[in-house]
This record gives C-alpha cells, structure tokens and sequence, in this order.
C-alpha cells in the first residue's frame, strides 16, 4: 500500500462520506430541471466515491481498528458516522430519480440497519465513551443525524408507491422516519443553544458543519413534500399526519431561507473579518449538500403544495449548489493529488 494511501485511510474522517451527500443531491436538482445527462454524470461520480469509502473504511476498520473505534468514542467527530447513512440513501434516492428502483430499495434496506445501529450507538458513546463532555464539543456535526433519519423518510416514500407488495411498510418507515428527525432536530438545536449560549464561542468554533442546520430542515421539508404526495391509504400512519406534516414543511422552508443569509454572514465573519484561512477539508461538503438539498427542497414542495415561487427558486438555486459543488470537488482534487510537505515532515499521523 502507497504511503499516500494509506495516510488517506488511517486519516479518513467518519463525515467523509459527505462527498456522496452533495454529488448524490445535486444529481437530484440537475434531473428534476431536465438535465438527465449532467444527472447521471454525477451518479456516476458519486458511485463510485461511495464504492471507495466503503473500501477505505473497511480497510480501516480492519488494520487500524483503534482509530475508527477512537472516532466513535469521540462526540466532536462520531456523529460524522452518520454520513454514511444519508449518503446511502440519498445515492439511492438520485437512483431512484432515474427509475433505477431495486437498486435504490438495496440502498434503502443497508441505509436503515445502519442507521438503525448507529442511531443508538453514537449518542451512547457520546454520552458514555469517555470522551470530552458533549456538552463542551456539540456543533453542527450533529445534525447529520437528523439528515440520517430524513434520508431514510425521503427514499422511503419514493420507492413506496413503486413496490406494491411493500407499500404499507414503506410508508410507515417513511413517516416514521420523518418523525423520528423531526424531534431529532428540536433536540440538537437545543443542545447547539446551549452550547452557544452557555459557553465561550469564537470564529473558530464557528465551522462549516453549521450549514447542516439549514441542509437538515431542507431534507426534512423533502420528506414531507413526498409524504404529502403519498395515497392517504398507503398507511394509517400517512393518513394521520399529512396536513400536519404539509404545514410544516411551509413553515420549514420559510425558516431554511432565512436562514441563508446568517450562515453566509458567519462564513464572512470567520474566513474574512478574523482571516481564518479556507482550506479544503472534508467538511467543506457539509456546505456543498445543504445548497443542494435546500434547491431540491424548493421543488419538491413547489410541485406538491402547488407553489410556483418557491419551486422557481428552487429552480434556480440548483446552479448556486452546482458552482459550490464544482469548486469543492476542484478544491479536493488538489488536495488529494498535489499536496507537499517540507522535508523531513511525516506523512502520516501518529498510529498511537
């Protein structure tokens, strides 16, 4: 194994699987404003990044199991983990976009055990793996785990009409699903308060993973443009909660928006007023897919509650998360592939 390589695996972050999120969603936005090809261009993209994480983190699991187990037990990074999950669903869900359905159902089964299993897993460790108190390391990060839970919903309800045999089940899981991230959301937000409020916060620890707010109430509005769409009958579960769910997701997509400008507001607070140095890392991503969802949010809601604006917007912002993509990806590439080190710096991380 080349020593680029294998400082890449033993180095790999639990989000890395963030890379997916954005091709995947951004593949979405693309098919739904007619561009199949440049879709499937990114499929492909983001097939093959799910392909070779999954690969690196098997690796890493198998020769360098203390730094993955390290990262679980570590509530500053193990809610990263649930990248995988959204990624799973959410390269589903683009597949599905393209009629590509058994695929996309395989997707959604390996996205719900795992998401099952770490849903109760991370927060465990976090609370009891010894690591730092949550309380001091909660941020942004976090809300991936609502993505986990939303993803779930949304891949769920789409495939729900399309099999027949397993509508009911389908639909349950995606209303109980869209459920489950819903609390979710209340409950990390208020932790984020907490942290905010209660203690000491500079332009440092104001990082990217914020942006996951807004990507998390965007994909949460996704879900329930489809779960609106769905035949009442598919479950009992549907029919109860539709009009709650549809009203919601207005007042979900008027609160992402505004929350557009703070976000760009911090982002110019850290990099430009204290000058803190925008280099790429992975959780740029955790940019890229928020622009992404918050388009395809747009036009799954415009198109379902019958609103031309917001869907016209969505429209339109899918070509802010096409640059934002573009640029990250360019940005990863060069780190990847043309990063140097001084002589006599290790490339690797200390394996202790």
């Amino acid at each position: 194994m080349g020593t680029r390589v294998r400082e890449l695996i033993m180095t790999l972050p639990p989000a890395a699987f963030a890379f997916v999120m954005a091709a995947g969603i951004v593949a979405v936005g693309l098919d739904l404003v007619g561009l199949a090809a440049a879709s499937w261009v990114l499929i492909g993209v983001a097939g093959v990044g799910y392909l070779a994480l999954v690969v690196m983190t098997v690796v890493r699991l198998l020769r360098w199991r203390h730094l993955l187990v390290g990262d679980l037990r570590d509530p500053a990074r193990s809610f990263g983990f649930f990248t995988f999950v959204a990624g799973t669903d959410v390269l589903g869900v683009a597949l599905a976009e393209h009629g590509a359905y058994r695929a996309a159902l395989v997707l959604l089964l390996i996205g719900l055990v795992a998401g099952v299993i770490l849903g109760y897993v991370v927060p465990w460790l976090a609370a009891l793996g010894g690591g730092p108190p949550p309380l001091r390391v909660v941020d942004g990060t976090w809300f991936v785990w609502v993505v986990a839970a939303q993803s779930v919903a949304v891949l769920a309800a789409m495939l729900s009409p399309v099999f027949p045999g397993w509508t009911y089940e389908l639909a349950t899981v995606s209303v109980m699903g869209w459920s489950a991230g819903a609390v979710l959301y209340l409950a990390v937000a208020a932790l984020v308060l907490v942290r905010l409020t209660g203690q000491p916060v500079g332009p440092a620890d104001m990082n990217q993973s914020y942006w996951i707010t807004m990507g998390a109430m965007a994909v949460t509005i996704v879900g329930g443009s489809l779960i609106v769409g769905l035949d009442p009958g598919s479950s009992p579960m549907v029919t109860a909660s539709q009009q709650l769910i549809s009203g919601v997701s207005v007042i979900m997509w008027c609160f992402a928006t505004a929350l557009i400008p703070l976000l760009v507001a911090v982002g110019f607070w850290r990099h430009i007023v204290h000058g803190i140095p925008l280099h790429y890392k992975a959780a740029q991503w955790s940019i890229v897919f928020p622009l992404g969802m918050y388009a395809v949010a747009g036009m799954q809601l415009g198109r379902a509650d019958d609103l031309p604006m917001v869907a016209a917007i969505g429209r339109g912002w899918i070509w802010v998360a096409v640059g934002a993509w573009l640029l990250t990806f360019v940005a990863m590439l060069v780190a990847v592939f043309a990063r140097r080190r001084p002589a006599g710096v290790s490339a690797l991380p200390s394996a202790g």
